[in-house]
């Protein structure tokens, strides 16, 4: 969202569409103090954002599944937590990656779970709370981690008390569906919520998912965290609030 404006502008522009957090996927070509300046100034809580997720430029999706990437994995958790601590962030997603053609099923999944473990421990004494996130395969072609279920193993198998799934409601209907049965099923294990249209992956109030029950349903099953809106805008993103403003109308 906000993406017909520069980055560090979108804080302002966020504020003033009426959000009270925001969430990127990258801090790392900013500096920290230019980042924390904006969201002191515009009263905004960063809610999360992902660690490093090796060469995005050509096409990485996340290294934390991935065999002889370890050392450069553990690197990425100490520079989030860098970012993170100063900025008060309290979430930290590590996007697992695009399985190598090939590779070892056991392998990967010894990988992922030890380098989860190995982040979780190093952020539960700063109060982070570690989510992971199931991505459709439409979108990231072999992307390792794609079902809720296998997010919730991969929970029971790192057993960690900060390790918590982020449910993506896109992901989750272009892949799975059953949005209600899965968020009644995982609703204790539940970290973060994203939302957008499907397909198009455009404003909630667009596609075949009656958003408007969804956010009733999280209020049902107890959800108190935050909703991220994961979305791209059909046009200038204030034009396609309308939807936003109804829930949370302004009072000045």
């Amino acid at each position: 969202m906000f993406t017909e404006i520069p980055f560090l502008e979108r804080f302002c522009a966020a504020a003033e569409a009426g959000f009270n957090g925001v969430e990127y996927l990258f801090p790392y070509e900013y500096p920290v103090e230019a980042l924390a300046e904006r969201l002191s100034r515009h009263r905004l809580e960063n809610v999360l954002f992902n660690l490093p997720p090796g060469n995005w430029s050509v096409g990485e999706r996340g290294i934390a599944c991935l065999p002889g990437r370890i050392a450069e994995f553990r690197a990425g958790v100490e520079t989030a937590l860098g970012y993170a601590t100063v900025l008060g962030v309290k979430r930290l997603h590590a996007m697992a990656g695009i399985a190598p053609a090939g590779a070892n099923p056991l392998e990967l999944r010894e990988t992922y779970a030890a380098n989860l473990k190995y982040a979780a421990n190093a952020f539960v004494r700063h109060g982070i709370t570690l989510v992971i996130e199931a991505i459709n395969t439409r979108d990231i072609p072999g992307f390792y981690l794609t079902t809720q279920q296998r997010a919730w193993e991969t929970l029971s198998e790192v057993n960690a008390p900060n390790l918590k799934m982020q449910m993506d409601c896109y992901h989750m209907q272009i892949m799975e569906g059953d949005l209600d049965i899965k968020l009644r099923k995982y609703a204790a294990h539940c970290g973060h919520v994203q939302v957008a249209g499907v397909p198009g992956r455009h404003e909630p109030d667009t596609g075949e998912v009656r958003y408007e029950y969804i956010f009733k349903l999280l209020d049902e099953i107890g959800y108190d965290g935050w909703v991220g809106c994961e979305y791209k805008p059909v046009g200038k993103t204030v034009d396609g609030l309308g939807w936003f403003h109804a829930l949370c109308p302004r009072t000045s």
